[in-house]
């Protein structure tokens, strides 16, 4: 269905490309798929995501009221190509850090929750955030696995402290015991999903980007992967599951931390376009993630 035109009520997205100049932030497509544990068409995901930005203003309300458009100097990069092919994840820490270098925040559109490894890596993380309902702690290399990797797998000076690692979201019925071992053995700061619940949003993120920015030269990754939320706000997220977070929850909470100034890169993750509701509700609430983290330039700390 086509959108109405309207000059005085600008529509997100549909930024310039990437010309190598200084942005505060560059948009980056990572459509990684293949080594999904479940079935999924999450390749298609970036270009959903960029198409549902236009259903929405890039007006923050204030007061006073701030087009991200005007106060920010927005660029999108394009999508990684074959970013699941033997080379895939070196071009993509390569392209990572070339955006690095120029952004003051790289956002990256995936894809499955793989492409953590390699933005984290790109950006030259030295924490981790997470929003998931999972650990991504497993063996091998697949969407379940890039928590780990960033803690084992990484060349050395790229890896992550898991000291330096704060889950949030973690689900009952959703892990094994074996894995909860494996964090609580490394030191990661686990918050679930009740925890989060009985301490609220501005108390829990306070304290993951105090573990996650420890250091003077604090470099933090956000991870927000969307099957943290309820499957009723996310059916497109093949690991979604009943009772997750709500949709304002999962925006609040990336905006909170996206505030943080030591919060250089981000990625979304683990939405399937293709097997999204007709609404298109989980894309769009990927898209609305995307402006979060651009809100959250605009109201940094």
């Amino acid at each position: 269905m086509a959108l109405s035109h309207d000059p005085s009520w600008p529509r997100a997205g549909s930024w310039p490309a990437f010309d190598g100049t200084r942005v505060d932030s560059a948009l980056l497509g990572v459509p990684v798929f293949s080594t999904s544990l479940s079935p999924t068409g999450a390749h298609a995901t970036p270009t959903a995501v960029r198409e549902a930005l236009a259903r929405y203003s890039p007006t923050l309300m204030g007061p006073p009221a701030v087009d991200l458009g005007e106060a920010l100097r927005i660029t999108d990069a394009g999508d990684v190509d074959d970013p699941d092919s033997p080379e895939g994840t070196e071009r993509t820490v390569a392209r990572v850090a070339e955006l690095s270098a120029s952004a003051r925040r790289v956002i990256a559109l995936g894809g499955d929750n793989s492409l953590t490894y390699s933005v984290a890596r790109g950006a030259g993380a030295t924490g981790l955030i997470t929003f998931d309902a999972h650990f991504d702690l497993r063996d091998g290399v697949s969407n379940g696995t890039p928590v780990r990797r960033l803690v084992e797998d990484a060349p050395e000076g790229q890896r992550v402290d898991p000291r330096r690692i704060v889950q949030i979201g973690i689900a009952d019925f959703a892990n094994s015991a074996f894995y909860a071992q494996r964090a609580a053995d490394w030191g990661i700061r686990v918050i679930t999903l009740d925890e989060v619940r009985r301490r609220g949003i501005d108390d829990v993120v306070a304290e993951a980007l105090e573990i996650a920015g420890a250091g003077s030269d604090a470099r933090i990754h956000l991870d927000i992967d969307v099957d943290v939320c309820d499957r009723s706000v996310a059916p497109g997220c093949p690991a979604s599951v009943p009772g997750g977070l709500a949709a304002w929850e999962l925006r609040a909470l990336t905006r909170a931390v996206a505030s943080d100034a030591r919060v250089v890169s981000a990625d979304i993750a683990e939405v399937d376009a293709t097997a999204d509701a007709p609404d298109g509700r989980t894309v769009r609430l990927a898209a609305l993630c995307v402006l979060e983290l651009l809100a959250g330039l605009v109201e940094r700390r």
